[in-house]
């Protein structure tokens, strides 16, 4: 289910995404931290590294969004800058761009329905669970590009798991008024007023509840605040340390539609 390369490890791919044309590559700490998006010169060094390398794309062909712990979703092509706009979702039907998202404990989500082809990576934390990101996103992808969401393939990278996420109230009570029917199937009581939360359990949860077959999300269940040997993490190491997730479509020229760059709002 997980292929990792080059010794230490420097990223991941999942076979599963290779075996539907998704080039791509999750790094681990190995690969080292990122810049700012709003860094000069972008987040990515100009060799790129063994991810880029990966992906087989350079750093300027690689597109990023400022992060805000939201559900909006820009739509890309190889004819928009590197930093699109202020988003958590990225969505492109080019294979002449990578899609990035940056984390250290949020999940990484790639989407692809193969048949489009149409290829979103999102960065889903619990403020992306609350809104709902995964489902609407399968929803933006069915009703702008014509994706089905059977034939959706998902995946989530490497993130905190439930065994290492606690949450408080002020997480827990906006998670129970939005989904009234799924929030206790993710969270767990821990300690008084601390709860587990499963954001594995959440996403899939939200991308099933939308029509994305059970069976067609893979889930490597690496989490990282445990593996500190492979992984940067938030909970455990504070900020300034980031991983990177890259995608993109493998087969040029097979897009059926390339819409004008723009947002999608999906909150």
């Amino acid at each position: 289910m997980v292929r990792f390369h080059n010794e230490p490890p420097t990223h991941l791919t999942l076979p599963g995404l290779e075996a539907i044309g998704v080039r791509h590559a999750f790094t681990t700490r190995h690969h080292g931290s990122f810049a700012w998006v709003s860094a000069p010169g972008g987040p990515f060094a100009p060799g790129g590294g063994p991810a880029l390398a990966a992906v087989g794309i350079t750093s300027a062909e690689v597109r990023y969004v400022r992060q805000v712990h939201g559900t909006t979703c820009l739509v890309t092509d190889r004819r928009a800058p590197g930093l699109v706009g202020t988003a958590d979702a990225l969505v492109t039907t080019d294979p002449g761009c990578a899609l990035s998202v940056f984390t250290a404990d949020c999940v990484a989500l790639v989407l692809s329905d193969p048949e489009c082809p149409v290829l979103a990576l999102a960065h889903v934390g619990w403020r992306g669970a609350v809104g709902g990101l995964p489902g609407r996103l399968v929803e933006v992808l069915a009703a702008r590009f014509g994706a089905r969401p059977e034939r959706i393939h998902a995946a989530l990278g490497p993130s905190i798991g439930p065994c290492c996420y606690e949450v408080d109230g002020p997480v827990l009570e906006p998670l129970r008024a939005a989904f009234p029917e799924g929030w206790d199937r993710w969270t767990a009581p821990r300690s008084p007023g601390r709860w587990r939360l499963d954001l594995w359990r959440a996403s899939t949860d939200q991308l099933v509840w939308s029509g994305v077959r059970p069976d067609a999300v893979l889930n490597p269940r690496l989490c990282t605040a445990c593996r500190l040997d492979l992984f940067f993490s938030y909970r455990r190491e504070g900020s300034g340390f980031r991983l990177a997730a890259l995608a993109r479509l493998r087969s040029p020229g097979g897009s059926r539609r390339r819409p004008e760059s723009g947002s999608s709002g999906v909150g």
